[in-house]
């Protein structure tokens, strides 16, 4: 009877040992490393993780545990990175251009803006507070007309604003009344212009004549070409000059908004809300949280539906992990009988195959990690690729809003996903390995 397992087990197993090991305490040097197993333990557990002769069928359940784990974990990673930066990219973008919060005039013009100003300056939790005129208009060239949306500030704060990067031109062209703007790169695209090129900004509420309003139409060359990377706004944006936009407008000194900047966008309804009463007699304030709340609350809806969805792939790896140990206690019910009456206990028992299952579920977390980092790293090639394949725009930016796949992973999602699919793994090896403790040496050896 003492062959392959039983002569192992006679070498690790010795009878001066059987006393201890019946007490549950592990021998051997390494009796507190890899989960607390001794070395005895730790041989078996990786004689039975490698495929012996006939058990292929279960090496194979085994190596498809080990990748669905992996494609598991990688799922997630890549899905919950990509929206975290798919929500971190809208929000700079978004929020970088029109601030964490805005007062606005009741009847879009706020005429004594530079006492609101200071009011808003010394409040404090606001960083800074900037004017501003925001009007949807018509840009018009070679007969082409489409909709702009004509953006007035201060020249410091054009040339400032990191949101924009220009791709063509110098922002150093635009000047107060110097008849230059900078538009965005899909308005230009739309119009057919380039650098250099003269376009008209039609105002359609323009002065009103004894024949009747008369729409105000301002020509302007066009300085420079810059890019967000939000298509809504690179299709859309004209900026020029705080004075070029209160002429065209026909607003005198007032402005449209005043732009704020917070210490912490996620608490700025309770930083603004002293300056509410300052300012209720001339206009409100909004944050961003009310000008984007479609946007931003269904991007976090469909963030937990696919961690929730996509967490099904990890469990049906955990019940591929629960069939092999399955199979494997079953194939090896000799050779747990043997060690149970050479001095293995029901703990050593529970350990080995608790061990099988965990180090499948560890190893395939690892996996999954290293390829969805690498995915991730590789993430935009991966979608060039497969549309140079397919022949398809996956990325339309038309209907994604931003021009690239963006990322950003999340330190503590990342441990979460790991911590969660080492966790179903452990709970799908306790009925087997429970299985394999309980086994009962006189009924399977009794007629051998």
């Amino acid at each position: 009877m003492q062959t392959g397992v039983n002569r192992l087990m006679a070498r690790r197993f010795p009878p001066s040992s059987n006393r201890a090991a019946r007490r549950g305490r592990p021998t051997g040097k390494g009796a507190f490393t890899f989960m607390l197993l001794s070395a005895s333990e730790r041989l078996i557990v990786k004689r039975y993780i490698l495929p012996a002769k006939g058990e292929g069928f279960i090496f194979l359940v085994a190596s498809i545990s080990l990748v669905a784990v992996m494609l598991g974990v990688m799922a997630l990673v890549i899905v919950m990175s990509v929206m975290n930066g798919f929500r971190a990219e809208l929000f700079d973008k978004i929020v970088g251009l029109n601030g964490h919060a805005i007062i606005q005039g009741y009847d879009g013009r706020l005429d004594n803006w530079q006492q609101v100003l200071r009011d808003a300056k010394a409040t404090p939790g606001i960083t800074s507070a900037k004017p501003l005129i925001e009007q949807p208009l018509l840009a018009n060239y070679n007969g082409r007309v489409e909709a702009a949306l004509v953006r007035g500030q201060a020249i410091e704060d054009i040339r400032s604003n990191k949101s924009m990067k220009v791709v063509a031109g110098s922002l150093d062209s635009i000047a107060p009344e110097s008849g230059k703007i900078a538009i965005g790169s899909g308005l230009a695209q739309n119009l057919g212009v380039q650098v250099g090129s003269q376009i008209s900004i039609i105002n359609p509420a323009g002065r009103a004549t004894p024949f009747g309003t008369v729409p105000r139409e301002v020509g302007y060359e066009i300085g420079a070409i810059f890019e967000i990377g939000v298509y809504e706004f690179d299709k859309a944006y004209v900026i020029m000059p705080m004075q070029d936009a209160q002429t065209l407008l026909l607003l005198g000194d007032s402005v449209g908004m005043i732009e704020l900047q917070t210490n912490d966008a996620d608490n700025v309804a309770n930083i603004v809300a002293p300056l509410r009463s300052k300012v209720a007699a001339q206009g409100v304030i909004t944050d961003w949280r009310t000008l984007n709340s479609s946007l931003f609350e269904a991007l976090a809806v469909e963030r937990v539906a696919m961690f929730v969805v996509l967490s099904i792939i990890i469990l049906v790896a955990v019940f591929n992990i629960l069939s092999s140990l399955i199979m494997l206690v079953r194939a090896k019910t000799r050779d747990i009988a043997i060690l149970r009456t050479m001095g293995a206990t029901r703990k050593s028992m529970l350990k080995i195959f608790v061990s099988v299952g965990v180090m499948i579920g560890i190893l395939g977390t690892i996996l999954g990690l290293i390829g969805g980092f690498i995915f991730l790293f590789f993430r935009q090639n991966v979608v060039n690729f497969v549309q140079f394949v397919t022949g398809q725009n996956l990325w339309d930016p038309s209907i994604r809003f931003l021009t690239e796949l963006p990322s950003k992973a999340d330190p503590v999602e990342i441990t979460i996903i790991a911590v969660m699919a080492i966790l179903f793994s452990f709970l799908a090896t306790l009925y087997p390995a429970f299985k394999a403790a309980n086994t009962d040496p006189v009924q399977v050896l009794r007629y051998e």
